[in-house]
């Protein structure tokens, strides 16, 4: 039986994308379980799945793993390329996917993710404009540092990448634009096929989460 990554609604779901993007990069192998979130067959659905009651999950046999970025890391045990091989620059991509896991709540509240929509308008309080400084600041130090070898942050696509791609989905609604590093690298993101490949199903998705749709 082939595992199983079980993720919310691709329209909405940011910590679904995080693990989906980095399996994909990887070339691991998985059967998508799709929930409807909120809703009560979805909460069915993840009550069988997931031991949080959150999603996203991998199922691997009688392994579980029930959190976007210890999905990612079992992945990395894997694939050793999802980290950069050198020691101290893998110590600043854990730290910026560290920080992005555990940070930038003024973001993720006033720009929730929205892989379908466009042009939407939301105010930008002076927390969300320094969660997008210091988005900034880091895209900009690791391109800067360490991606002479590829157009992600550390060259080639890692895990660090995997925690920011929501952040794109947040930014190109929203209207979020810096010339430079963040719009170059939004491009990057946006020209993914793996990207574009999850974008296009959430826009085959039916479902509507109404306090997800700010900014109208």
């Amino acid at each position: 039986m082939r595992p199983q990554l079980v993720i919310g609604n691709k329209n909405y779901s940011s910590w679904s994308l995080r693990p989906w993007l980095a399996a994909r990069h990887a070339g691991i192998e998985f059967d998508e379980i799709r929930v409807s979130l909120f809703t009560p067959e979805g909460m069915a659905q993840i009550r069988q799945y997931s031991p949080s009651l959150k999603v996203p999950v991998w199922r691997e046999g009688d392994l579980v793993v029930w959190e976007s970025l210890a999905i990612c890391e079992y992945f990395a045990e894997r694939v050793p390329s999802l980290w950069p091989k050198d020691p101290t620059v893998r110590a600043v991509a854990r730290s910026v996917s560290a920080e992005m896991h555990s940070g930038f709540t003024a973001l993720r509240n006033g720009m929730p993710m929205n892989a379908r929509a466009r042009g939407r308008r939301v105010a930008v309080t002076p927390e969300i404009a320094a969660d997008i400084d210091r988005i900034e600041t880091i895209w900009t130090d690791c391109r800067n540092r360490f991606g002479a070898s590829g157009p992600w942050l550390f060259g080639t696509f890692s895990i660090a990448d995997a925690m920011f791609g929501p952040v794109v989905l947040r930014f190109v609604p929203y209207g979020v634009s810096r010339p430079g590093v963040v719009d170059d690298y939004v491009a990057t993101f946006m020209a993914d096929p793996h990207l574009q490949a999850w974008i296009a199903a959430a826009e085959r998705e039916s479902e509507v989460i109404e306090q997800e749709e700010v900014g109208l």
